[in-house]
Parts: C-alpha cells; structure tokens; sequence
C-alpha cells in the first residue's frame, strides 16, 4: 500500500496528520518484551524469527503507531564476514578481535544475506503477514562508518581513537573496509525489501564524531554509493545519526531521503540548513519521557511547531530508555494525532 501515512511523509506528499514511530519501540521498558529476556539473549531472540517477529510486533499492540521496525541488531552481519562478537552483561556489543590492520582486514569477506541473515528476513516476512496494512515496516542497518568504528574499537568509545587512526594511518586499508561493508549494507538491505521491508533506515550513530572533511574525505563516497546501491527500490531511505549537526548539508550530498535529526537541533534550524528537498525525522528528547506529563506534552508540542515545509515523521531524537513509562508513550502518541489533525 504505497498510500500509508508514513511513506507518504517520507515522499514529501501531502498528509493529513503527522506519522509517529519511535526508535527501540521495541526493548526493555516493554513488561511483554522483559518477560521473553528472561528466558532468551537477545541474540536468540534475533536469530529466531517467530520471536523477533514477536517482539517487533509487540510495541504496534500498544500505541497507535504509524510504522514498525524489525527487531535485530546493527552488527548482526558481522559474523558472517569474520568477525564475532558478543554482547557483554553491562557493556553492550564487544568484538572478540578487533579489527586494527590492513591483514585482519584482507581476510574479510562478504556473504549472500538471503542465506546468512535468513532469519532477520524470515521475520520481515512474518511481520509483513500479521502487520496492519496501513502501518510500514521499517528495516534497517548500520552505516559503514559505525559498524567499522564498532569493528575497530571493538566496543563503545569515547574519542574513537583506533578507528581515527586507520583512517589517518592507512587510508586505502580503511577505504577497503567501508567499500567492503558498503555492498554488504547494500546486499543486506535490498534483501530486506525483498523480505516485505516498506522503508530502510541506515544508523550511523558514531559519525557525528568526525568534522566536515574527515566526513568528505573517508566517509561521503561510500554513503554516496550505498543510496545510489538501493534507490532503484523506490522505497525510502532514511539516514540516522546523533551529534551530527555539523555535516547534514553534507550528509544530504549522499541523496537520503530523510534524514533524522537528534534533539540537539531544532527543527525549523534543521530545515534552514537542509531545504524542502528533504524529509525530516525527529527530534523528542528521548529523557523528556521520563519527565512529568506536562513537561513531557509541552515538549513535543515544541517539536511540533517546530516542524516547518513538506515532509515530517514525528520520532525521538534517539531511542526509547529502558526506564520509560509504557504510558508516556500513548500520551506522547495522542498528543501528536491530536494536535497534528487540528493543524
């Protein structure tokens, strides 16, 4: 149904009312999903697809959202090229060997997602049967720069040191890797459209670590090349990092077709910087639902009229914390339905 709110919003259409999704609307402060962890890692859960299908689908039972995201994980296509990793109690994501020279990165190598990461699109697909048809489903990946920062630093860093120093100190070696997880980026997400996916997100959290010309240099080509891998698809493509404020009129060089913005930069700034030529996706600070209702509702009736020119997906500047009242959300939901219809 190419006439679902939230795909028309990407495509700049006119609508009737503001689409509303949240990022990691699928996770922990959900009771349902809590239950499912006692009893599976999260990997399982993810390597299983009736259970990430279960759990993607759960947030969609609650709040009257507009699109729904499938439940995995950016590094998911990392073993598959060699590199294995794990989730550590209190750490997140660790790469066992972390990936610091032009010899680890030769033995990398690419792999057919329709057979590897057969699972992830078997829960597309079983997602795509259950889902509402008027609501999108959104799959995703992580963007060459942060999965090659993740497989440098081999965990979450502060002034991304390794990764810095590849790319200053072996720049082919570097150019290698981000050409090598460009096609894989671009394979995998084309295997999810296949899979039943409406929409791709591309997350780049890390890249706001970068200025401009480190940007343009080791980073624009191969973003450049990942949306021209998959514009033929006619789906949109959405671009998401954080703290990335400096480099988004260099970010839209690269043709997404939303770019998400964090709660950082105003809307109306953003538009300033970006034009018409653009969707926008944004930009509630995710901590504002842990606030009083009133602070809570105040706030994104901020982001709303902030929102100027065509285009608009309401969402959070990063995504749900797990200390997050379920009910913040129907309030946050409701509000946008409400105001935006008024508008």
């Amino acid at each position: 149904m190419s006439d679902k709110i939230f795909l028309r919003a990407c495509r700049r259409e006119s609508v009737e009312r503001t689409p509303v999704w949240f990022m990691r609307q699928a996770g922990r402060y959900l009771p349902e999903y809590r239950e499912i962890r006692r009893q599976h890692t999260l990997l399982e859960i993810v390597r299983q697809p009736e259970l990430a299908a279960e759990v993607t689908l759960q947030p969609l039972r609650r709040f009257s959202l507009d699109a729904a995201i499938i439940f995995a994980d950016i590094l998911l296509p990392l073993p598959e090229m060699g590199v294995s990793f794990e989730f550590a109690q209190g750490e997140g994501p660790v790469i066992h060997e972390p990936i610091r020279s032009r010899q680890q990165i030769d033995r990398l190598y690419s792999f057919d997602p329709a057979q590897n990461l057969a699972h992830v699109l078997a829960a597309l697909s079983i997602v795509r049967g259950e889902l509402d048809p008027a609501v999108a489903l959104l799959g995703f990946a992580g963007a060459p720069f942060t999965v090659a920062s993740y497989m440098i630093e081999g965990k979450g860093s502060r002034n991304y040191a390794h990764s810095k120093a590849l790319m200053y100190g072996d720049e082919d070696a570097w150019h290698k890797l981000m050409a090598l997880l460009t096609g894989v980026t671009i394979a995998y997400l084309r295997a999810q459209v296949d899979a039943g996916a409406d929409a791709l997100q591309l997350f780049d959290s890390w890249v706001g670590c970068l200025d401009e010309a480190d940007y343009r240099r080791y980073v624009l080509p191969h973003s450049r090349e990942l949306f021209r891998g998959l514009h033929d698809l006619n789906v949109p493509l959405i671009h998401f990092g954080t703290g990335m404020q400096h480099l988004l009129g260099t970010i839209a060089e690269a043709k997404p077709d939303v770019i998400g913005i964090d709660w950082r930069l105003p809307l109306s700034r953003a538009r300033q910087m970006l034009g018409n030529e653009v969707a926008l996706q944004g930009n509630l600070d995710p901590v504002a639902l842990l606030a009083p209702q009133d602070v809570l509702l105040g706030k994104v009736d901020a982001v709303l009229k902030e929102n100027v020119g065509p285009g608009f997906i309401f969402n959070l500047g990063h995504g749900v914390l797990p200390p997050t009242d379920p009910q913040s959300l129907v309030a946050v939901v409701d509000r946008v339905r409400e105001l935006s219809q008024e508008s």
